[in-house]
């Protein structure tokens, strides 16, 4: 969807910003730009809506020059998301998100209503249009950035540090609303940011850059934990990036065995005293708490007992979730559930630490070296 070919851009001072850059963005993935301040990854998104001219090189765009097209009606036809959501303040919530149809010359009405589908989509409610931009907190408006970009339905989504500027809790929920409306609308997607952990958490590709405006490595995250080019990358991703690697990799196929567990209305009584460790749930089979038989009372029922906390994981949860669960759960085992939450078995400690080894050492084996400069 977007080459660039030889790109070069140097400013009137002398600086040069982005040097010598090729690199293609695949259409329909999320192609995350990192580096520190001042390497360029700004630049190299400014220049694909033009907002920015490059200095030579050509940048493509579905397959067209862009310095071919005029420079506003390109823009238009790209959505671009910014860290402060850089909202109309004196506009409603609806008639900011209707700006770029309006542009392009769709009628009020028909504006409105497309504003008023995607105030949804993001997961706003509809009395939200009738506000303005101060009566929202930082999340709020940054998801109304999102739902603007995407308002005339451009084929490219631009996002230049567009969560920064939240707290951390938000800023999980933004990504997880981002990764939901990536699967189901499948935008050309560029973000910059600076934070690797977000950008291993959302890209398909990670292009890291460095001061200079140098393309260092493009790839895949996996491949790019596994084996990053050379000391500036492996710098960049920091000492954790064998657990950032978990953080990718699915607990589907560690094997897991019965659990010991008993329904929350049965007699303590019932409870097999050989097995220290029982999870107690609830009548339609999902966890409620660890029961520790060793200080439990003899009588009662289970529900009654005092229980420590349990948090279940699924199959599509990640290894790196799965060894957080083996050090904070008391019996050393993590409950695993069903989709619907239904208690399905139990996995031990020494079965994780194996597969997290295993996905490490099959990670590193197998990823081809990327693009590197």
């Amino acid at each position: 969807m977007i080459e660039f070919e030889a790109v070069h851009k140097r400013f009137p001072n002398g600086t040069t910003a982005v040097h010598d850059l090729t690199l293609d963005m695949p259409e329909g993935q999320i192609t995350v730009l990192v580096g520190s301040s001042g390497c360029g990854k700004t630049t190299t998104l400014r220049m694909i809506n033009r907002m920015v001219d490059q200095t030579s090189g050509t940048i493509r765009l579905a397959g067209k020059d862009i310095l071919q097209a005029d420079a506003a009606e390109l823009r238009r036809g790209i959505g671009y998301v910014i860290q402060q959501s850089g909202l109309f303040p004196h506009r409603t919530i609806l008639d900011n998100v209707a700006t770029v149809p309006l542009l392009l010359g769709w009628g009020r009405k028909k504006a409105r209503a497309r504003a008023a589908e995607l105030l949804e989509t993001v997961g706003l409610t509809a009395d939200t249009g009738k506000r303005y931009p101060h009566q929202l907190s930082g999340g709020q408006q940054q998801r109304v950035g999102v739902a603007r970009a995407l308002a005339a339905d451009p084929p490219v989504l631009l996002m230049d540090e567009p969560f920064g500027a939240v707290d951390p809790v938000v800023r999980t929920q933004l990504q997880d609303e981002l990764l939901r409306l990536q699967q189901e609308l499948s935008k050309t997607i560029v973000f910059v940011t600076h934070d690797i952990d977000e950008a291993v958490r959302l890209g398909d590709r990670i292009a890291v850059f460095r001061t200079g405006g140098h393309l260092v490595q493009c790839a895949e995250p996996a491949e790019l934990l596994a084996r990053p080019a050379n000391a500036f990358v492996a710098d960049f991703l920091g000492a954790e990036r064998g657990l950032k690697l978990l953080s990718l990799t699915t607990l589907a196929a560690v094997p897991q065995s019965a659990a010991v567990s008993m329904k929350a209305d049965q007699q303590m009584s019932r409870a097999k005293r050989a097995d220290r460790w029982q999870l107690v749930t609830s009548a339609e089979g999902r966890p409620l708490g660890w029961l520790d038989t060793e200080t439990a009372p003899a009588s009662g029922t289970a529900g009654d007992a005092p229980l420590l906390p349990v948090r279940a994981l699924r199959d599509t949860d990640s290894l790196l979730s799965a060894l957080n669960e083996t050090v904070s759960s008391p019996s050393g085992l993590v409950a695993r559930v069903d989709a619907d939450g239904v208690l399905t078995g139990v996995t031990a400690r020494a079965d994780i630490h194996h597969h997290a080894g295993e996905a490490h050492l099959t990670a590193g084996a197998a990823a081809p070296t990327g693009t590197t400069v």
